[in-house]
């Protein structure tokens, strides 16, 4: 099974391009599902079908889905829903607040990423392709389940197993399983680490990013892809949407067309060795299966798409004289930027908003952090014995 997740500033067309790409992975004979976890889907109108949160076929091997929170919460997770309105309810929230509270923080993102879990242990498609949220979404979705499973510990009055003592006290008086809840609450969790190694795991899965040849566009896929080397993901392409044909600056394009081919230059440089494919602007709204099959072949041409066009190794741990070095690639960022600490056989990587806890062997508990440097796109920290 594959699995490919696009990503990108909002805007660039990564609808399109997952849509075309599922399309003709589907058309090859390949079954494919394309995943939508934007909460503002546009899925259904890039298909011209209408979705609901169940995949469901629209064209031969090929099924859509569009994630929805509440719907995936109310059908797997009702006990989870319901432990996390008594305890809103019982912290004093009024009724109709408790229900928007029930989604969790990072629920609409954790959404994804369980269903993922249940057709990976399935193995009921071939291939899945995630039409993402915009980039700082993408990156909640991806730093899960770390994130989510802080919050909802704090947000319960005692510890867990006061909580499972006090929840099976007040399913025997009032029949709510809050302790069923917290039950469902950890298996959740376990699930989410699953499938988070999974997405971690370079032979299946893979991350394309699109763009736009345009100066803000490339700045937020420059730092996508820093963030995504910080947490162990593996980038396998990048797409470049929208470009305008030559003949467009007849009509007073003239110097977007200079700035594109100097983005487009740009791009190539600073994105290498990844793989990069380009598609033309369409001169038209995009939707529909024809337009979207012309696209498939266009972006693509004969390249074996559905495989993974790039290997990258984002973390080494190489043994040296007197103790080890770690090495976490990070492009596209400064010294300064970074934060680091080590606890046991732990060490954390702040940088900016994003932190990257990284799990070394056991024998590094007895490590000192020595300190580290810094040559793009290498960041390397010295452990001494």
């Amino acid at each position: 099974m594959r699995i490919i997740l696009f990503t990108g500033k909002g805007g660039v067309g990564k609808t399109t391009l997952s849509a075309a790409t599922a399309l003709r992975a589907a058309q090859s004979g390949i079954k494919t599902l394309i995943l939508s976890t934007d909460p503002a889907h546009s899925l259904s109108d890039a298909l011209d079908r209408e979705l609901t949160p169940e995949p469901q076929e629209v064209a031969p091997n090929l099924f859509a889905q569009e994630v929805d929170v509440y719907y995936s919460m109310k059908k797997h997770w009702g006990n989870v829903r319901q432990l996390m309105l008594a305890v809103f309810r019982f912290q004093g929230v009024e009724n109709v607040v408790a229900e928007e509270l029930s989604a969790l923080p990072g629920m609409e993102e954790a959404s994804a990423f369980l269903w993922l879990e249940e057709y990976y242990q399935a193995k009921a498609y071939d291939l899945i392709v995630i039409d993402s949220a915009p980039t700082g979404e993408t990156l909640s979705l991806l730093s899960l389940p770390q994130v989510t499973q802080s919050w909802v510990m704090k947000a319960f009055p005692g510890q867990k197993f006061a909580m499972q003592g006090f929840g099976g006290m007040v399913r025997t008086m009032t029949g709510i399983p809050l302790d069923r809840g917290m039950q469902e609450l950890e298996q959740l969790f376990d699930k989410l680490e699953r499938i988070q190694k999974v997405m971690q795991d370079p032979d299946i899965s893979s991350i394309r990013v699109v763009l736009n040849p345009e100066r803000m566009v490339i700045k937020e896929g420059k730092r996508a892809l820093t963030y995504l080397q910080l947490y162990g993901y593996n980038v396998d392409g990048v797409l470049v949407n929208r470009i305008f044909p030559a003949s467009a600056g007849q009509g007073g394009f003239e110097k977007y067309l200079e700035r594109q081919s100097a983005y487009l230059q740009e791009i190539e440089e600073t994105f290498a060795p990844l793989p990069i494919f380009r598609l033309p602007h369409q001169g038209q709204e995009v939707f529909g299966m024809e337009l979207l099959e012309q696209i498939g072949q266009t972006l693509y041409g004969e390249a074996d798409f559905t495989s993974v066009l790039h290997h990258d190794k984002p973390f080494e741990l190489r043994e040296q004289a007197g103790g080890y070095l770690a090495r976490l690639k990070l492009p596209f960022v400064k010294d300064k930027d970074f934060s680091i600490d080590k606890y046991g056989d732990e060490v954390v990587v702040s940088l900016g908003n994003q932190r990257r806890s990284i799990l070394l062997p056991r024998f590094a508990n007895y490590l000192k952090l020595e300190g580290h440097t810094y040559e793009e796109p290498w960041l390397e920290l010295r452990l001494k014995r």
